[in-house]
């Protein structure tokens, strides 16, 4: 029958309507089955669409988030291949597959060990599930590219609901990564039954969350970027990319595309004077000016567009160029875009003019403040966003009124 469904539109109809059954409840074996013999094969641009149009006609994104799993299940074996987009080495889009090798080989070495649990010594499974995970959660930079490098670009294209789903996901991963570990740094009382509900209940969960994330980009996220990418934006995501870094990889070849440079030189600033109300500054000046505040600093202006963002030498989050005229909404994860958006929203009423967090990070005490950036009229102009590890300072004791460079050379 697959031969008698050959308009897009019609095609792209029967899609959504068989995505919409596993929201209600069918199984996604069984919608695979039907897609298969009703469809065939599906271009994975159909795919995306489709979940794009979900999406606007009201899907709920957290619902969408929440059966992201499911969808890959019914879609298994459904979505066309296309040996036409392969990436040479040290295309970023070759490094991303590399690391899914590396992780996949993780997966299957952990999958072996575990299959009989008690074929081992508690101790010795617990310590190879250490080692394990430990590696695994390199993934954390994988996901951070993609989010910080890929999805921007996606989104300057209007393709926002497939990157948002998947930084979901991403963070899902996160979290089972992050249980996994707490358990097995609580894991020195286990016996044999606790060791087998660990893989039970979290270590194979987040296995096959991370296998499954792996089908997700390499059957429709990279063969879409590889299509509608040009050569000009995967350079400028290949050199930010080592900013991140990589994850059980690393990169062998330079990629070097053809009629331009493999590192791309930045373009020449005139060497003016920027005139502020209470000076002057040359461009060079005030770039290390605030550069050398030891704050994180990012500008968001009045559309909610991303405009500025320092460089110090003590980031405490990723900024790279490819956020700037970025919708500041999706440049964080969807779990937290309803918080952005409130506190813009008190800003531009005037109800609120700053917005205090601060979190316990990786031992470190961070500080992050949002304040509301007016003009002598009390307009609104935008956003600034200041972060600083306040760990040093919180320790100080005391008085310190002699010269001395011993302080905080961190």
């Amino acid at each position: 029958m697959s031969e008698l469904i050959n308009n897009i539109e019609k095609r792209k109809q029967l899609l959504k309507h068989m995505i919409l059954k596993l929201h209600e409840g069918t199984q996604a074996e069984v919608v695979r089955q039907q897609l298969l013999q009703l469809l065939g094969e599906v271009p994975y641009g159909e795919v995306v669409e489709v979940e794009q149009e979900l999406i606007a006609e009201g899907l709920p994104q957290e619902e969408v988030i929440k059966l992201c799993d499911v969808h890959s299940q019914a879609l298994k074996g459904v979505v066309a291949e296309d040996e036409s987009q392969q990436a040479p080495a040290g295309h970023p889009v070759h490094t991303f597959i590399q690391e899914n090798r590396a992780l996949q080989l993780v997966i299957s070495q952990v999958e072996d060990f575990i299959k009989n649990p008690s074929a081992h010594e508690t101790q010795e499974l617990l310590t190879r599930l250490k080692s394990s995970f430990n590696q695994l959660s390199d993934v954390d930079k994988h996901y951070r590219r993609k989010e910080n490098l890929v999805f921007p670009y996606l989104e300057k294209l209007g393709i926002t609901g497939p990157p948002t789903v998947m930084w979901g996901k991403h963070d899902e991963i996160r979290e089972q990564l992050k249980a996994v570990h707490e358990a097995l740094n609580a894991s020195d009382e286990f016996g044999t039954e606790d060791v087998e509900a660990l893989i039970e209940f979290l270590v194979h969960p987040a296995l096959v969350a991370v296998e499954e994330m792996v089908y997700k980009e390499e059957k429709i996220l990279l063969p879409m970027c590889m299509e509608r990418f040009t050569d000009t934006d995967w350079l400028e995501i290949d050199n930010q990319s080592v900013e991140i870094g990589f994850c059980l990889y690393d990169p062998q070849d330079e990629w070097k595309p053809e009629g331009m440079p493999a590192r791309a030189e930045a373009a020449p600033v005139e060497d003016g004077k920027v005139q502020l109300p209470s000076g002057s500054f040359t461009v060079e000046e005030l770039t290390h000016v605030l550069n050398t505040l030891p704050v994180d600093m990012t500008f968001v202006d009045k559309n909610d567009r991303v405009k500025y963002f320092s460089q110090g030498s003590h980031r405490i989050f990723d900024r790279n160029r490819s956020i700037l005229n970025r919708s500041v909404q999706m440049c964080h994860p969807p779990s937290s875009v309803h918080i952005v958006d409130q506190i813009l929203d008190d800003f531009k009423s005037g109800r609120e003019s700053r917005a205090p967090f601060w979190i316990n990070m990786d031992g470190r005490f961070i500080h992050i403040e949002y304040f509301a950036v007016r003009n002598d009229k009390g307009e609104y102009l935008g956003t600034l966003e200041m972060s600083q590890d306040l760990t040093g300072l919180r320790a100080l004791e005391g008085e310190q009124r002699l010269l001395s460079y011993e302080t905080d050379k961190e």
